[in-house]
């Protein structure tokens, strides 16, 4: 019988069988690779879409923070116009009360009393003026105590003027309220 050698067919189909695994190596590392590189590119891409929707985002929220600016600049010119036109109706109110004043200063007025000045501060007057008595100043304060648009009366100063005869004149100083009838402060 012939003799048959094996072992060079075993060494032969080991190195093929080392070979194939090599090449399968191979293969596996480069497949592995390319789902890497795959893995990678596909991330990549979700990031940069992700940032440009950022990106557009931030763009309408600068945007929006403009128009909101812009709202805010309009409720202040509306709150500043709101204010005037308070000021202006105020004062439309209150237009005919410098006359009202001078009309119940007149009515009130008793007969011997002159006033030489008048000043008004706010809702306060000061008024002062000469009389011929002192009667005729404490009349003059009841008529203002018991006056519509005029209150709260206070005496401040009574100096005679003149000599001590029966024609000495009274200079006197007055401090009242002016007021309006059917307001809470009265």
């Amino acid at each position: 019988m012939p003799r048959i050698n094996l072992l060079p067919w075993r060494e032969e189909a080991r190195k093929e069988r080392q070979k194939q695994f090599l090449v399968q190596l191979a293969g596996g590392a480069v497949l592995g690779g390319l789902m890497v590189f795959y893995g990678q590119m596909t991330v990549g891409g979700w990031i940069d879409n992700q940032e440009h929707r950022n990106d557009r985002l931030e763009s309408e929220i600068r945007e929006l923070d403009q128009k909101i600016a812009e709202i805010q600049d309009l409720q202040d010119t509306r709150d500043r116009l709101l204010a005037r036109m308070r000021i202006i109706e105020e004062l439309q109110t209150s237009r005919p009360d410098g006359v009202r004043l001078f009309d119940e200063l007149v009515w009130t007025l008793p007969s011997g009393v002159y006033l030489t000045s008048l000043e008004q501060s706010g809702n306060n007057l000061e008024i002062r003026g000469v009389a011929e008595s002192s009667a005729r100043v404490s009349a003059y304060l009841r008529n203002i105590e018991d006056a519509e648009w005029l209150g709260d009366p206070d005496l401040g100063v009574v100096e005679r003027v003149g000599g001590r005869n029966a024609e000495s004149i009274q200079e006197f100083t007055i401090r009242a309220r002016q007021r309006t009838p059917g307001s809470e402060d009265d």
